[in-house]
């Protein structure tokens, strides 16, 4: 807090900009606490409020468009790139999606108070071909409760945020050490699970031309081919593969009974 607050003080709205832009493009930058610190250099009178508060929306519009016309224009590959910085890719999309499933656009109004949420849904937005205007005006929604909140925050209680970054100077090393561990413990606690849990374990795959081979097999045994696309990646009018059927992967309980105990069942997704 008190680098940031040395930051804000020293170089003002660009420190400011260049450290929301940083967060919303996905990188592990505190914006809220870039926002704290604003809000307090606002009260003490090193910035205007109201150029302050646009600079922080401009920079994170700016950040979160250029992820959506990411996610528009290269859909999969690109939402691949970004989970694949994670242990767990697959859970990294069926988590975002299923945000997305539950509460459809208005994810993108509190998106940002939540961390992996805030950086997969602007790409989500876009690959799901949400239009433009739509995308813009929740986005802006979402960026503004995210400015006010912490930025109100800082300028109401500034002196509190100043005796903080006070103490986190005085006790700095420590506090790096306490957060050194910290991190080594969460990425061994990660690899920890990963290696428990990895879907390759139980999960068996088979190619395209395996699958479509068997279907041309005169008296092969019947199978079952179902669609288990997350949603905003499936709609009706998409192509699909004839004769499957289709398995919301959100709301799976309501699926399993139905299916045969004794037939071959193939799923495939995006």
């Amino acid at each position: 807090m008190g680098d940031i607050l040395g930051l804000i003080a020293r170089y003002g709205y660009t420190s400011l900009f260049v450290a929301l832009l940083l967060e919303a493009l996905g990188l592990p930058i505190p914006g809220a606490l870039a926002l704290l610190a604003g809000g307090a250099a606002a009260a003490t009178g090193a910035l205007h409020p109201a150029a302050a508060a646009g600079t922080a929306v401009a920079a994170m519009l700016i950040g979160d468009t250029a992820l959506y016309l990411a996610g528009r224009y290269s859909g999969w590959a690109f939402l691949g790139f970004l989970c694949g910085l994670s242990l767990s890719p697959e859970v990294c999309i069926l988590r975002s999606a299923k945000w997305f499933y539950k509460r459809g656009r208005t994810t993108l109004l509190f998106a940002k108070f939540l961390p992996g949420v805030n950086t997969m849904s602007p790409p989500l937005a876009g690959s799901m071909n949400m239009r433009a205007g739509q995308f813009l005006r929740f986005d802006l929604g979402g960026v503004l409760l995210y400015t006010l909140s912490y930025g109100a925050l800082g300028y109401l209680f500034r002196d509190v945020f100043r005796l903080i970054a006070g103490g986190l100077q005085a006790f700095s090393h420590a506090v790096a050490w306490v957060i050194f561990v910290g991190l080594i413990g969460f990425v061994g606690y990660r690899v920890w699970l990963y290696a428990g849990q990895r879907l390759s374990r139980f999960v068996r795959r088979v190619s395209v031309a395996d699958v479509a081979a068997r279907m041309n097999l005169e008296g092969a045994p019947d199978m079952v081919i179902a669609d288990v696309r997350s949603h905003g990646y499936y709609d009706q009018g998409e192509q699909r593969v004839q004769g499957s059927i289709r398995i919301e992967p959100n709301n799976l309980d309501s699926f399993i009974d139905s299916l045969p105990k004794d037939t071959p069942i193939y799923l495939y997704c995006t």
